[in-house]
């Protein structure tokens, strides 16, 4: 039997952040505040087996970061600083207060370093194979700060095989129904000076950039919010060595590491986190 339920995404909504129109989920009215941040080039479609599940008791929101899924796709740097500074103006255009971030690889390394910026605004944090830690990660990723390369890119159906082999422990597995939900926002044009912009401002390919990590990894024994950090043992994208960095100096840290699971744990094992995720927030 399947693990993924039947579902459909919540409608979508805009709101205009610094400027730029943004897309965003957004379930539940009760409970505290729990923002969703996707990892780079990623969208809201990501957290599609998890949101509602996690709105039964919180109020939840999702949104495509800025250059990413359906939100605007400025020319601008995307390091992880700028997108903090993206996110501080997500939480001020919807006058919310504190709340839990629970972020994906470079949507980790954004709540990070949110929290690193504004410490007074985050409740809880949930790193799942997050960026922060340390400078190893895939080589497809290094790639993406040369031009050549990224001026090749055409997104096509014949891509996805490629990228469920290097995301997942056996993407496979993954319901046909996530793939057509992801699959046009994927597709979209014109996106290879964002991602080219991704990349060069953060990493090179010796990995990540040492001023990007550096700061945070500097910052962390500072962090007081519980955390929860989640790992997939096979993931190829960042190094489950990392989960261990981050379980170590943060000083009011768990870690989970999931056997048989990659880069996104959330979409591999959605019940499982959710059910991880909820009991780390009642407690």
């Amino acid at each position: 039997m399947s693990t993924y339920p039947a579902i459909m995404p919540p409608s979508d909504r805009y709101l205009q952040v610094n400027g730029i129109n943004t897309r965003y989920w957004q379930m539940g009215d009760q409970g505290s505040t729990i923002i969703l941040l996707h990892g780079g080039n990623g969208s809201i479609e990501f957290w599609l087996y998890n949101i509602a599940t996690l709105a039964q008791n919180h109020q939840v929101y999702a949104f495509d970061m800025v250059g990413a899924g359906k939100s605007d796709c400025p020319d601008i740097s995307y390091s992880l600083a700028d997108q903090a500074e993206f996110l501080r103006g997500f939480i001020a255009a919807l006058s919310l207060d504190t709340a839990t971030l629970i972020g994906n690889s470079m949507g980790g390394g954004v709540a990070l370093e949110f929290t690193r910026l504004y410490p007074d605004q985050v409740n809880k944090l949930v790193l799942v194979d997050s960026m922060g830690f340390g400078s190893e990660i895939s080589l497809g990723i290094r790639l993406i700060t040369l031009p050549a390369i990224v001026n090749l890119l055409r997104p096509g159906r014949w891509m996805i095989p490629a990228m469920l082999r290097s995301n997942f422990y056996d993407g496979n597995k993954l319901p046909p129904e996530w793939i057509e939900f992801r699959y046009p926002i994927f597709a979209i044009p014109d996106r290879n000076h964002v991602i080219l912009q991704l990349g060069q401002s953060n990493f090179n390919l010796a990995g990540v950039l040492p001023e990007v990590y550096q700061p945070i990894l500097a910052s962390l024994p500072q962090i007081s919010q519980k955390t929860l950090i989640i790992w997939g043992d096979c993931d190829r994208i960042i190094p489950v060595k990392h989960a261990y960095i981050g379980a170590e100096r943060l000083p009011n840290s768990q870690l989970q590491v999931f056997p048989n699971c990659g880069h996104h744990p959330y979409l591999e094992y959605p019940a499982k986190f959710d059910r991880l995720v909820l009991e780390f927030l009642a407690n």
